[in-house]
């Protein structure tokens, strides 16, 4: 399978296709801020103000594609307070159910990395679940664990979980 990232625009069949997938995610227990049932028309409204966002230039959202299908997405998250202009977050890593387990999210990060140094950030940030969260495929992606934070938000389906928030360290601060 050939598999090309691209940054995403606000397009119809765009939107369209990351709802479907946030959607999707939610169903099946992602972690990724939605309860579930998910209405598409809620996740329509996420992806219309991420994506315009994007095009403020305050976040990169990229997109990995089998053919012109978007199967994968990860937000990158640049617009941070004033004292904090050398780190991004890395935020909503979705992967299509039939597509898991393939190499795509590590690609999709490899590219995240490399926009975020790009763009002069030498840390990246993110959290994941506690429970049924992807820790160690951030763990295999070279991210430290910081710390647990207990009960932070709901599952998708109901009860709570915890966080952990993690780090990774992408280039060095010019001296």
């Amino acid at each position: 399978m050939s598999v090309s990232i691209a940054p995403l625009i606000d397009q119809p069949h765009v939107r369209a296709a990351l709802s479907e997938l946030l959607v999707e995610t939610v169903a099946h227990g992602g972690s990724v801020s939605f309860m579930h049932p998910l209405a598409p028309e809620a996740a329509d409204a996420f992806w219309r103000d991420s994506l315009a966002s994007a095009a403020r230039g305050e976040r990169v959202v990229l997109g990995a594609f089998d053919a012109e299908h978007v199967i994968a997405t990860v937000t990158l998250l640049l617009s941070l307070p004033p004292n904090q202009p050398h780190r991004a977050e890395i935020a909503k890593m979705m992967t299509r159910v039939s597509h898991r387990h393939r190499g795509i999210a590590t690609a999709l990060m490899r590219a995240a990395e490399t926009l975020a140094i790009e763009r002069g950030r030498t840390l990246l940030v993110l959290d994941t679940a506690v429970e049924d969260g992807a820790s160690k495929f951030y763990e295999k992606q070279g991210f430290e664990l910081t710390g647990v934070i207990p009960d932070y938000a709901f599952k998708p389906h109901g009860g709570l979980t915890g966080t952990m928030i993690y780090w990774k360290r992408i280039a060095r601060l010019a001296a």
